[in-house]
């Protein structure tokens, strides 16, 4: 797996994707998803090369979950389009599987702890940045989980975010809700500057 480094899923990332949003979220996912590497990796008694293999795996599928969408935003096209990339470069099975997991409509299913913990970060992530950008601070340091959870059933609120996605994804997880949604806004949290989210909040 040397060749597929965290490096180059970031370098191909940028060079299909100039939305600054898009980007954010890529990285937002990938701090919610590697949270979730570290734990797996714990769990599985992993050390050294073996335990930095599963987190840059973890790293480079989350970074690239979305990275054709920009140019093929259809559902007829996306992830189809970014995974066939993928397969002709190389990259390993199992991070395309999960990609194309991440999509309900793929008909893909999510079987590796990869695959659902992608798909339980992306919708996810994405509400945390929504909930963090209507503070008064625009702070993921001051995300509560039970403000999300009142959020989540806002239907005006984020209305392009999945709800569905996100308690599905929890519970394929084998996490309850609040804690999934708990773990991923500290994960964001230890990130908040790289993520844009740090606002005006002293951390």
């Amino acid at each position: 797996m040397t060749a597929f480094t965290r490096e180059r899923a970031w370098t191909l990332l940028q060079s299909h994707t100039q939305s600054p949003n898009l980007i954010k979220h890529a990285l937002a996912v990938e701090t919610c998803v590697n949270a979730y590497g570290e734990r797996e990796a714990d769990a599985r008694g992993l050390a050294g090369q073996e335990r930095d293999a599963l987190l840059e795996l973890y790293s480079m599928t989350a970074l690239l979950h979305d990275f054709d969408y920009e140019k093929h935003p259809s559902m007829e096209e996306h992830p189809f389009v970014g995974v066939k990339i993928l397969e002709e470069q190389g990259w390993p099975e199992e991070m395309r599987t999960a990609i194309l997991g991440h999509a309900e409509y793929s008909g893909v299913p999510r079987q590796t702890h990869l695959a659902k913990t992608l798909f339980a970060c992306d919708e996810l992530a994405g509400f945390l940045t929504a909930c963090s950008l209507v503070k008064p601070t625009k702070s993921i340091h001051d995300v509560e989980v039970a403000g999300v959870k009142k959020k989540m059933k806002d239907k005006a609120f984020a209305r392009g975010v999945n709800r569905d996605d996100i308690t599905t994804g929890a519970a394929e997880l084998g996490v309850p809700l609040e804690e999934h949604i708990g773990f991923c806004i500290a994960a964001m949290q230890k990130n908040a500057e790289a993520l844009g989210l740090q606002g005006t909040a002293q951390s």
